[in-house]
């Protein structure tokens, strides 16, 4: 069965959790357009606000896949 592909925006703001997770600077935001790239930041300051929530490793993509 194919899967359906998710919504390009959904996809940057969990890849961008994800890179605010592990700590990964800002500057490293893969995309040139202006909404992608806010979805991603989006992202990446939740993925940032639970790192130094203490929400890393397993407890950390727990709380992303409730989102």
């Amino acid at each position: 069965m194919k899967r359906r592909k998710r919504d390009m925006n959904d996809r940057a703001y969990h890849r961008g959790y994800q890179a605010g997770l592990v700590g990964r600077s800002m500057d490293t935001c893969p995309h040139n357009a202006e909404q992608a790239r806010q979805y991603w930041l989006s992202g990446w300051r939740e993925g940032r606000s639970d790192n130094r929530d203490g929400f890393t490793g397993v407890s950390g993509m727990h709380r992303e896949l409730q989102q």
